[in-house]
């Protein structure tokens, strides 16, 4: 089974506020926020946009998550280096780690077991 394209970008911001402030002058809506300044932000039926603060020794970084269908239906191709398998998340989701050629961690994304 193959991922399904892209279902979020991930972000790390400082500034909570003014990072999701940004995405809603580029005509993305506030799907939902949390009490510990993070939410989830959509433009369209395209990839959502989900913004978490982390502390200032942290650096900002940018992730692409792929969706995947169904967790335990997926196979790894042999040439995918999984870092992590399918783990259940505390937001509801199970997500995997992997590794591209270059180096770069890709999360893959799948819904919960029901």
């Amino acid at each position: 089974m193959a991922t399904e394209g892209i279902e979020a970008v991930f972000l790390t911001t400082h500034n909570w506020g003014r990072a999701a402030g940004f995405f809603q002058a580029l005509g993305y809506e506030l799907e939902f926020s949390t009490d510990h300044n993070s939410g989830r932000l959509r433009n369209g039926d395209g990839p959502y946009v989900f913004i978490a603060e982390v502390p200032q020794d942290q650096e900002p970084r940018a992730q692409m998550v792929l969706k995947v269908p169904d967790a335990d239906a997926f196979r790894a191709d042999p040439a995918v280096e999984v870092v992590t398998p399918f783990e259940d998340t505390h937001y509801g989701t199970r997500e995997m780690t992997v590794r591209d050629p270059d180096g770069r961690l890709w999360s893959l994304q799948a819904p919960a077991k029901n």
